[in-house]
């Protein structure tokens, strides 16, 4: 599969920071015609796959149109094989020191030691995301998120219902979901990285969206272009709540952040959060 035309003219993408990003767009690192256009969507990162979307015996073509993009002024993630593959090694040697790397998502992470080999590989300053997506990788997750190299945490929700047989129903997932929130915390990290909703319909992406924000996930992957901006509003603060957080934050200033009880630092807190996101976000 030849390579595609270099990149000429491409604009930097205005991109939302990777530790507030919301909304992930996975594309196969096969598909070398559309990683112009995935560029310049409305995702807030993007994800060059050379995993589960590439056959094995093209893996070579795959590392070839990834680096060869983002030397010619591309920038995007990239989804690596997993740790205990033989892909893994070829992975990271491609891709250590490759212009326009953002970091890898590196996939099936079960154990810290993982992280760190691919962080330490790729020469100690590339970011990795821990995409957990087994019975073995959630139960280890507060590990893998205290390791060094670790950016962040995404669910790999398809194949943790294939190694646990767990439904896709909402109950089912609610424990894989929050043990992730919970470890993100307690490792200092971003809010995890929510698993695609695969499904043509906006109103199932919207709805699993807000869910997964519920639950205390900031960011969710990714698989239609038209999905991007679904993602994106469901999983920015509402108007209303940040109205709510600039007014409470302008009355609290105003007396001299004097707390009057005991729910003014939780509201605060919240208030500030809120704000904080928002910002981030662009959101005025």
């Amino acid at each position: 599969m030849p390579l595609s035309e270099p990149t000429t003219g491409l604009a930097p993408a205005k991109r939302i920071t990777a530790d507030v990003a919301r909304s992930w767009l996975l594309v196969s690192a096969l598909n070398a015609d559309d990683f112009d256009s995935a560029h310049l969507s409305l995702a807030d990162q993007i994800v060059l796959d050379i995993e589960d979307a590439v056959d094995p015996s093209l893996k070579p073509a795959a590392r070839s149109h990834v680096a060869g993009w983002l030397s010619r002024g591309g920038s995007a993630w990239v989804r690596i094989n997993d740790r205990t593959t033989e892909h893994w090694n070829d992975d990271v040697d491609r891709l250590r020191n490759v212009p326009g790397l953002l970091g890898v998502m590196l996939a099936k992470t079960e154990s810290p030691t993982e992280v760190t080999a691919t962080f330490d590989r790729l020469g100690g300053s590339t970011p990795v995301i821990a995409l957990i997506e087994s019975a073995l990788g959630i139960e280890e997750a507060t590990a893998i998120a205290r390791a060094r190299g670790v950016f962040r945490l995404a669910f790999g929700s398809g194949d943790y219902r294939r190694d646990t047989g767990t439904s896709a129903e909402a109950m089912a997932m609610l424990y894989p979901r929050s043990r992730l929130v919970v470890a993100s915390r307690i490792g200092d990290l971003p809010g995890p990285i929510d698993g695609p909703t695969v499904t043509s319909d906006p109103s199932a992406v919207h709805e699993q969206s807000e869910l997964a924000v519920s639950l205390g996930l900031t960011g969710k992957l990714c698989l239609r272009d038209e999905h991007l901006p679904v993602i994106n509003e469901a999983m920015s603060p509402a108007p209303a709540d940040v109205t709510w957080a600039r007014e409470f934050l302008a009355d609290f200033n105003a007396r001299g952040r004097l707390i009057r009880d005991g729910s003014d630092l939780p509201r605060l807190g919240r208030a500030e959060k809120i704000d904080q996101r928002a910002r981030a976000l662009g959101i005025n």
